[in-house]
Order: C-alpha cells, then structure tokens, then sequence
C-alpha cells in the first residue's frame, strides 16, 4: 500500500493546489469530502482540512466527526479548518474587525515548533478569511501571529493537531512549501517516495491482479491520458487489451490517419472505427450544450459495445478518467453540484455488461505527462494540448451540421499550425478555435458577405482547474486571423477570447 495524506475538503478554491502541493513533495494524497470520511487505516500518515466558503457560524457550516483522525493521526487544519476546530474545542469564532484577504507578514514565529521549523522572521503568507479566531481554548497554544491576527497558528497541547489561519499552499506564502515540507516529511514521517517510476510499479501490479486473463476494451483518443492509460495496460495484460480509435466525425482535420500512424510503432493492439456518420445522425438538431455531450457520450457507448460484441469475452472498459474530471465531478454538499458533465464520468447503462477499470483517475495532468515519459512515449503525443471527448462537437456552439465542421475544422488547423510553426505551441496550455452561431457583415474584394464568426481560445494552465488566457504575440494573431478569413470560406470575422476559468470555463460548451 502506498503511504497517503488524506485532504477533507470544505468546499475551498485552493483545495486541490492543497493537493499539488503534497504531490511535489513525492508524496500520495488524496481529496475526499468533509462528509465521506475514509476509515483511517495505517497507510494514511496524515490529514489536512481545507479551507471553506463557509463561516463556522454559518447554519449549515461544515462540522464533520472528527474523532477516528484527532490524535490519531497528525492534523493540520487550514483557515476553516482551523477555525473550526478552535470553535468545537471550546475557543469563540467572531467576525474580523478587519477583513483579512491577500498577503500579510508573520511577525510572531515559534521556530521551536515541529511545524514552523525554517520559517522566516516577518514570513510572508496569504491570508483569505472573513472571521478569526477571537478566543482559543486553553489547550492551544500560539505558534504564530501577524499584525491583525493574534492566532495565526496553533497546536493542540498534548496530540499532534496543528491550525494555520493561511494559505500555505498558494504562491503568495512564500515559506508555504517549507511549511508543509515540516507537517508531511518531520512531522507525518512519509518517505516522498511517490515518483512516476514507483507509480508505474504498483499500477501495474495492481491491473495484473485486477484484470487478470480478461479482456480489455479501451477507447484511445491519440491524446495524452488515453495513450498513457493503453500503455499502462498494455504493460500489465498484453493483448488482451483492444484499442479502438473511433472517427466520430468531430476530429481535427485529418486526425483519424494521422492518430492511427502514431500508434503503429507502440505496439498496441489498435482498431481504427469509421462511425461519423452514426455520430452525425445522433446530433441531428440538438443545440443545447448538455445534450450534444450526452448524445455524443451514448453514441460513444453504443459504438464501444458493438465492437466489444465482436471480441470474445470482453470484460471491462477502459477509461484515460484523470483526476480533475473526478473532484469536478463532486461535490462536497452531497450530490454533484456538477458544472459540466465529463464524458469519462460516470457509469455505464444497464445494458453493457462491462466494468470500468481507470488508471490514471488519481493523476493531475502533469503527472500523467511525467509518467508518460518515464514510459517511453513519444514526445509528439505527451505534449499534446487537451482535446475534449466530444470533439469539436462542444466548439461548435448550436446545432452540428457537416458544412460548420468542415469550417472548424479548417479554421482549427490553420491555428494549430500557426501555434507549431512559430514556436508557441508549447507555451500554450490548450488551444482552440470556436464556431460561433452568429454570422457579421463583412467586404471581400467589391461584394458584401454575411458569415460565420469564430473565436480564438488559447489558455495557460497546470491542470485545467484554472486558467488563464494567453497573451499571444499581436502581430501571431493578426497572421491567424487573416489566414483564416483569407482560406476558410465560411468565415470574416475572427475574435480573440480574453477570459479566465474562473469565472468561465476553458471550452465554451
């Protein structure tokens, strides 16, 4: 078993920078709700409480049962979660005189204490909350203190909990990893032994095991998740792993050729499906954002199990499911509170008898792409930007027709090309060129055109979690754009979009 942290969390936007935090430590950890608690057993050294939107005041706060983790296992309790544990040990939560939010200095440090050992005098941290902690229980004592907030940080006398009224996990605390460093290394004794080479190993061993002498079916998609979870695989159960590229008719221009070629030297067991058509019917007068993603989702299924039909004994489905999709998918509050559906979430209906075996459901991104590597898999597929499951299905805002995928997927490539060539491609998270369903006025040569606008999307990101637009080189654009115009026809008007997530989302359905 692997030593783990386990992170409740309240419901906090820092909670998963929480969580890559720990990772970079080469350390497991994992993100459970405050309300679905796992049992504590030993591989898990210790836990960490988020911060929350919530007041501890507020009627419906968060007040989980603590009492299987308080002295048990170390604790470290960040801003709500310090503050509730003041408020349920007998200390008094009260709304700040001064709202405390952005960078504050620590002017008070116990470097005695296990957990501020290296820290700085006048430490720089970051502050985001709108109560403090007025009065705290006798049995805690003050390891901690800025200028406007007396109990910064505490510990428990006499069991190794631990609260911080900070953020140590974001940028702006500059001694956070130094922090967090003391409470997972000095203080929970976990070795940092997670590597890729180490997740390699157990994953391996664990699908031997899982899947034994059954036969796999997996859904590759020449991005960088699905082609890591195939190798991985393939590692663990040869060929009884059966890839099946699908043509969903909603790939970039020549993708299903070009995805095909890259996996004919990795020796996989692959199957390219020509399934446009069926797709196409699918969609035939849906708009609406939700609906085309389910439409494409059980198309997707339907074509998976005809072929699992034509393969004897077919057992599982495989999934590239990474671990964003999986928080973004839950909610803290009990039922998903669910942004947008993920098409790699979720089970399947009743009639596909076949269970889902996952991977790389506990991998951010960047550590897939680190895994990759230590893989051996190409370069060209492991720097691939993210390419949504239904395509260019969710880029073309309003109903699908074959003549707006012709203009995406022209417009796409003429950007994606620009991106390549001039050196940005890797500076760039993910890109994208959205079909909008308007149409504009526009003069080319003498005559009047009235068509199609589409939207350039470039963001910079680790994990897809947040996001921010990229500031590409005006005079790159200005090229895009005129190639655009100039060779799509269809199109006369190009935009760029200058949003972050939050508060929107990187693809736009």
């Amino acid at each position: 078993m692997q030593e783990t942290i386990l992170i409740l969390d309240f419901g906090s936007q820092y909670t998963q920078l929480i969580a890559r935090r720990v990772r970079e430590l080469n350390v497991y950890c994992e993100i459970h709700p405050f309300n679905k608690i796992p049992e504590i057993t030993p591989w898990i050294k210790g836990v960490i409480l988020s911060g929350s939107p919530f007041s501890v005041r507020d009627k419906n706060a968060p007040y989980p049962d603590l009492s299987q983790i308080r002295s048990k296992v170390p604790l470290l309790a960040v801003c709500y979660g310090a503050q509730y544990l003041a408020q349920t040990s007998g200390g008094e939560v009260m709304p700040s005189k001064i709202r405390e939010y952005g960078r504050a200095n620590l002017g008070f440090i116990d470097i005695t204490n296990l957990l501020m050992k290296g820290l700085s005098q006048g430490s720089q941290v970051w502050m985001s909350h709108g109560d403090t902690i007025l009065h705290k229980p006798d049995h805690f004592k003050v390891i901690a203190s800025t200028a406007d907030v007396d109990i910064a940080g505490f510990q428990v006398e006499g069991e190794p909990t631990w609260g911080i009224q900070f953020h140590p996990e974001v940028y702006h605390s500059t001694e956070g990893a130094v922090l967090l460093k003391n409470f997972i290394v000095g203080i929970c004794g976990c070795h940092q032994d997670w590597t890729p080479a180490s997740f390699i190993e157990s994953t391996v061993a664990e699908l031997k095991a899982q899947l034994g002498n059954d036969q796999v079916l997996l859904g590759l998609s020449g991005g960088v998740d699905s082609s890591v979870a195939a190798v991985l695989l393939h590692k663990a159960i040869g060929r009884n792993l059966h890839c099946i590229f699908v043509d969903n008719g909603l790939l970039r221009k020549d993708e299903f050729a070009r995805v095909l070629d890259s996996y004919q030297h990795m020796g996989l067991n692959v199957k390219g499906v020509d399934a446009a058509e069926r797709f196409l019917e699918a969609l035939h007068g849906i708009s609406e954002p939700e609906q085309k993603r389910k439409a494409i989702g059980k198309t997707f299924i339907d074509v998976f199990d005809h072929e699992a039909h034509l393969i004897s004994d077919v057992k599982w489905l495989a999934q590239g499911t990474i671990y964003p999709d999986v928080i973004e998918s839950v909610s803290v509050n009990g039922p998903s509170a669910t942004i947008k559906s993920h098409h790699n979430v979720g089970g399947l209906p009743d009639y596909m008898k076949l269970k889902v075996v996952e991977p790389l459901k506990s991998l951010f991104k960047d550590e897939v792409r680190r895994v990759g590597t230590t893989l051996g898999i190409d370069p060209d597929i492991l720097n691939r930007h993210p390419f949504p499951g239904p395509g260019l299905g969710i880029r073309i805002l309003g109903e699908i027709t074959r003549e707006k995928i012709r203009i995406l997927q022209e417009a796409d490539a003429i950007f994606i090309d620009g991106l390549k060539s001039s050196g940005l491609y890797k500076e760039v998270w993910q890109a994208a060129v959205i079909l909008l369903p308007v149409k504009s006025v526009g003069v080319m040569g003498d005559e009047r055109t009235y068509e199609y606008v589409v939207a350039l999307r470039a963001v910079g990101s680790t994990d897809g979690m947040t996001a921010d637009w990229s500031h590409l080189p005006y005079d790159f654009l200005a090229k895009v754009s005129n190639d655009i115009i100039n060779k799509v026809k269809g199109v006369n008007r190009v935009v760029y979009d200058i949003s972050s997530k939050p508060p929107a989302t990187i693809e736009w359905e």
